[in-house]
């Protein structure tokens, strides 16, 4: 399973007359103040755009600055959120053509104005007036949101080092300025690294049929494959052939190799540097200071209590594998960490009866779109209408305007998304999603983006997905709704997507349960070519082989979470990236290493998540304490439902994320339920029943 990228973070008002999505065929000029990319492919008209909403930040910090009697909220903290929501506009549709633009220059563009935002962000968290201004409003005893967004914001205005002297000040905003910079870097070389690798057609057996007919061979023979998604998992995961496993796995670590080595060593040194002149003793307690988790040390605890949890299920499941491969193969002594996947798809085939590739033919792209759709549209209570005439920065880009059907609201339009799902030339090659435009109640609505890299979106090509791709789908579908749904409130600073960065996860894990049951599944599950409903007893199947290897799952988030800590937890000139990496797969991994794999050059989350990839790890156990909650008969059509949208979604970032824990649960998260799914007992209700 793929696991989101951040982007370099949201940088937290022009309104419009009516919401543009409430248009039914937007006519939105080249003025648009919400969306930059109607401007067409000029790099000169981005930077324009960014400079005006820039301008318009300028404006309302000078309004806040100029009031002459008491503080207030509306004298106060209101401009400075509408300033904030220019910055968030500014960076959101920067970074959106940056990293997804189809002509170079205009991302080359969105590069330097993600860069420029980036800085008038670090320039607005240092000025000591503004933030006077905001410790002078008295804290609203009848406005809880309000309050916790008041007393959030000064807590970063504190970790930003507002209230250093002159030249620490100026120190800090060239900190920042390099590392943004420098992550920018780190991330282009990734997206626009894709290498190539040549197999011969004998090399091919056991891949499926449509990835063989999509791939012509040349006039020797060979057939050239890229390191793009919708190329590397197939080959992962069917190929039989070790050597073109191999090279497909090196390749795809290797793709920003060398490149990213000093990038991401002057990028952790520049982290570092920040740290220790805001008074701690590394990054990562700066960058846990403001989390859940609270402290490097925090992480440290949640890594061993995991760690407690899962090893003796994983070492269970690696002898399993391991005897199984040994029989196949006799003489083998250990599975390769670049033959992992296909050993995991021959033990399921035999273990449980399920051919991976049995269900592809179920899951044609389209087909999986209008399936989660329908399946969001149900437990969320919302209507997705689609926009066929949006502007978007690319054709293949799918437009839905999202609208409320609960009762007594419904018909409200609740906001937009855009569902970029294919890869191309140039564009980001993960899996991610994004706010584009923040929410404002009864002001602004929110849009959000889906970036994936999937198979399909070209005649002819049906684009059949693997299972756990259907499962990377629902899991980015969740953040989507989280930013929808959490961004009705009254501040664009409290969206889904401004809770504490260890909660963001949460939301997008726990709707990837919802991937198991059949009655959903059926509900879209259709084959490509006969229409046939995927059958009960294959989705058993699929389910019971899918649980397998959760224990080795958690002790490889252990792995990326620990080395996300150490790189930012020791002195960076010292640091053997390879070394460290390798350390750790040895002590969290049974599999052995590949001799040249160099994972950390295109390890996209030290740009995005710093520190705290442990997120995965922590958002897991609170995920499934969730889902523990539906009646896995009636996921969709039961009260659950709607409790989780009332509680954990709807509230956004108004109040703490450990009080929407306990708000949905009745208690604090616990990891009894993560345990029982772990251990192959979570599995939901086989009912056919309509749910």
């Amino acid at each position: 399973m793929r696991l989101i990228k951040n982007s370099i973070p949201a940088l937290a008002v022009l309104l419009l007359a009516l919401p543009v999505a409430a248009q039914e065929k937007p006519a939105l000029p080249a003025a648009d103040p919400l969306h930059a990319w109607v401007q067409g492919n000029d790099p000169a008209g981005l930077e324009s755009w960014v400079n005006k909403r820039l301008d318009d930040e300028k404006a309302d910090i000078a309004k806040l600055l100029a009031v002459t009697g008491p503080r207030t909220v509306e004298n106060t903290l209101r401009p400075f959120d509408d300033a904030e929501n220019q910055l968030a506009l500014a960076g959101n549709n920067a970074y959106l053509l940056y990293s997804l633009a189809d002509a170079a220059p205009l991302r080359d563009k969105g590069q330097a104005m993600t860069a420029m935002v980036s800085s008038a962000n670090t320039d607005l968290n240092l000025n000591k007036a503004v933030y006077e201004a905001l410790s002078a409003i008295p804290l609203p005893a009848n406005d809880p949101a309000t309050r916790h967004y008041l007393e959030r914001t000064l807590l970063e205005y504190r970790l930003s080092g507002v209230d250093r002297d002159d030249a620490t000040r100026a120190k800090i905003r060239a900190l920042q300025d390099k590392i943004t910079a420098l992550s920018l870097t780190f991330g282009r070389n990734v997206s626009d690294g894709t290498l190539k690798i040549t197999a011969t057609q004998s090399e091919f057996d056991g891949l499926p049929a449509d990835y063989i007919a999509r791939h012509k061979p040349a006039a020797d023979g060979t057939v050239t494959l890229t390191t793009d998604e919708p190329d590397v998992d197939p080959v992962m995961t069917f190929a039989k052939s070790d050597a073109l496993r191999r090279r497909m796995y090196l390749a795809y670590h290797g793709r920003a190799f060398p490149t990213n080595g000093p990038v991401l060593r002057d990028l952790l040194t520049a982290r570092q540097e920040l740290a220790t002149t805001l008074g701690y003793a590394h990054y990562a307690d700066l960058a846990t200071a403001d989390q859940m988790i609270g402290s490097a040390a925090g992480i440290e605890r949640l890594l061993k209590d995991v760690d407690e949890v899962s090893r003796p299920a994983a070492q269970r499941e690696y002898g399993q594998l391991l005897a199984f491969a040994q029989k196949q193969q006799p003489g083998l002594q250990a599975i390769s960490q670049s033959d992992v996947s296909f050993w995991s798809e021959q033990y399921r085939r035999a273990q449980f009866a399920f051919d991976a590739q049995s269900v592809r033919p179920y899951f044609p792209y389209a087909q999986v779109q209008d399936g989660i759709l329908k399946t969001a549209a149900r437990l969320f209570h919302v209507s997705f209408k689609a926009v066929p005439n949006a502007i978007v920065w690319d054709k293949s880009v799918d437009t839905f305007d999202v609208f409320d059907a609960v009762p007594a609201s419904e018909g409200k339009l609740l906001g937009r998304i855009y569902l970029d799902m294919h890869p191309r030339e140039g564009k980001d090659k993960w899996f991610s999603s994004s706010p584009v435009v923040p929410g404002i109640g009864g002001r602004q609505v929110p849009e959000g983006m889906l970036v994936c890299n999937f198979s399909g979106g070209t005649a002819g090509d049906p684009g059949l997905m693997q299972y756990d791709e259907v499962v990377t789908y629902f899991h980015e579908f969740g953040h989507l709704m989280h930013h929808i749904l959490g961004s009705q409130g009254q501040w664009s600073g409290q969206g889904g997507f401004n809770v504490e960065g260890d909660f963001v996860e949460s939301p997008s894990q726990m709707l990837e349960e919802m991937f198991h049951s059949p009655a959903i599944l059926q509900s879209f599950g259709k084959h490509y070519q006969t229409g046939e409903i995927i059958p009960v007893a294959l989705v058993a199947k699929m389910n019971a082989a899918s649980a397998y290897g959760r224990g080795r799952w958690l002790q490889r988030q252990l792995i990326f979470s620990s080395y996300s800590l150490q790189v930012h937890n020791q002195a960076p000139a010292g640091i053997d990236f390879d070394g460290l990496f390798n350390a750790d797969m040895k002590h969290f991994s049974p599999f052995a290493l590949v001799e040249g794999d160099h994972f950390f050059a295109a390890f996209t989350h030290l740009t995005g998540y710093t520190s705290n990839y442990y997120t995965y790890v922590l958002d897991k156990v609170i995920a499934i304490d969730f889902f523990s909650q539906f009646d896995k008969a009636n996921l969709l059509d039961g009260p659950t439902a709607m409790r989780y949208r009332r509680a954990v979604l709807e509230p956004g970032a108004s109040k703490p994320a450990a009080d929407l824990v306990k708000d949905f649960l009745g208690r604090p998260h616990q990891m009894d339920a993560l345990k029982l799914w772990m251990n192959e007992e979570f599995q939901p209700a086989l009912s056919t029943a309509a749910n």
